[in-house]
């Protein structure tokens, strides 16, 4: 194949830092992108637990509240994907979603078993741990890019 290109390396190009710069806004900090894969699962298993563990005929009540609570991780962790700049925001939101996990068995369901409670617990707990990294993460990136920002501004043309 013919070379085209007249210059081989990339670092002479006169806008190279610029487009450092504009691929590293692109990214926005996805150093959290390691953590919604676990978050999709988590709340893949979150609405399917009922079914796994069989709790679906003694604890009828928690069978749609994981189902809904799994789907609503789901839906977070897809969003962290998707539209991490916007979403990253409400990674405390699992937080608040796992503490809510943690204490359901007792206030949706009705008198549950040890199998139930420590399946919430535990699902519960992981949420409220993600969310943690998530929002300490995407707390982490949002000031490295905003303290980059304002380091690399220029003065505006005259």
């Amino acid at each position: 194949m013919a070379n085209v290109s007249p210059r081989g390396d990339m670092t002479t190009h006169p806008d190279v830092s610029e487009m450092r710069d504009r691929y590293a806004r692109m990214l926005g900090g996805r150093d959290v992108a390691l953590v919604d894969g676990p978050v999709f699962l988590l709340g893949l298993y979150c609405a399917v637990s009922p079914w796994i563990l069989h709790f679906t005929a003694n604890q009828p009540a928690l069978v749609p509240h994981n189902l809904i609570i799994g789907i609503a991780i789901g839906l977070l962790a897809l969003g962290f994907t998707a539209a991490p700049e916007r979403m990253y925001g409400l990674s405390w939101a699992t937080s608040a979603i796992g503490v809510w996990l943690i204490i359901s068995p007792w206030v949706v369901g009705e008198d549950p078993d040890a199998g139930v409670i420590v399946n919430n617990v535990i699902i519960g707990g992981l949420a409220v741990v993600l969310g943690l990294v998530c929002a300490a993460t995407a707390m982490r990136s949002t000031r490295s890019t905003s303290s980059t920002r304002s380091t690399t501004r220029t003065a505006p043309p005259m």
